[in-house]
């Protein structure tokens, strides 16, 4: 992730979209996949960037 925001000017915003968007498409029951994004990944960004 570094690399992208580093070498190709990605942004915080592009990097959780892009990791909500892989999580969307895991090998994963639907309700275990949404609950993921809503107490790990999103909260995890928003803290990451102070919101």
């Amino acid at each position: 992730m570094q690399l992208l925001v580093d070498e190709a000017g990605w942004t915080v915003d592009d990097l959780r979209w892009v990791t909500i968007n892989a999580m969307k498409s895991a090998f994963l029951p639907f309700d275990e996949r949404l609950e993921i994004i809503e107490r790990i990944i999103k909260p995890g960004y928003d803290a990451a960037i102070g919101g």
